[in-house]
């Protein structure tokens, strides 16, 4: 079951890839009420350049993580309502994210690995299930590796339009082709510093330099140029 317009569309699963992925709206609303124990809210996303609902935190963080991938163009949050059968009689779920990407269609669950149950365990294959039927891709976010959402939400906070009129970014670029640099050295480098370092959260998180995210953000963190990039 879809929704759009404000109306319920259903169809069979072997018809649901064919759903016009940006006219769809979430099937269900994002509710704020006193005691609840999820946190709701909007995120916004460069790479759609609109804002995006969520039912709790971990779906904010798939959503800054979509962001940084920068090939998504659609995402639809609770998408669907998917009914099926099981040994038990009948059953649904609403995966958490349909994301639209260059290399495809991403089903997302998200779930802490520590609060999936067998009853979820059930939900997540028959939604693999349907994903499968449709040629996309199906993943469930239990969790993060160690730090990388801690950079992320670090390099988000300049992901949108940075103006340079000191020339600042072209002089880092320059910096960094030369070899792998330390962050707190590449910044310094420069005439402003501490506005260099807001350009350099800005170069990471278009991909127009590189860091390993599996390790904190510090100022010893080797920078590296990417190669190949056009702007």
């Amino acid at each position: 079951v879809w929704k759009a317009s404000e109306e319920q569309v259903v169809c069979p699963v072997r018809d649901l890839g064919s759903f016009p992925v940006p006219g769809g709206e979430p099937v269900r609303r994002f509710s704020w009420r006193r005691g609840q124990r999820h946190r709701p809210g909007l995120q916004f996303m460069v790479s759609t350049g609109r804002h995006h609902g969520f039912e709790s935190l971990e779906e904010a963080r798939v959503l800054l993580a979509l962001d940084f991938a920068e090939a998504v163009t659609q995402v639809i949050c609770q998408p669907f309502r998917l009914r099926f059968m099981t040994v038990n009689g009948a059953a649904e779920h609403i995966p958490d994210v349909l994301a639209v990407a260059g290399g495809g269609v991403w089903l997302i669950g998200v779930r802490p690995a520590a609060r999936i149950g067998d009853a979820d365990l059930v939900k997540f294959a028959a939604s693999a299930e349907a994903a499968l039927a449709c040629g996309w891709r199906y993943l469930v976010v239990g969790g993060w590796r160690p730090h990388v959402m801690a950079v992320l939400d670090t390099l988000s906070s300049q992901r949108r339009p940075l103006a340079d009129p000191l020339g600042l970014q072209e002089v880092l670029l320059g910096e960094v082709s030369r070899g792998p640099r330390n962050f707190g050295d590449l910044a310094a480098g420069t005439m402003a510093p501490p506005v260099a370092r807001a350009h350099l959260l800005h170069l990471l998180w278009h991909r127009r330099l590189s860091i390993d995210l599996a390790r904190p953000l510090a100022d010893t963190t080797l920078v590296h140029h990417v190669d190949g990039w056009r702007g």
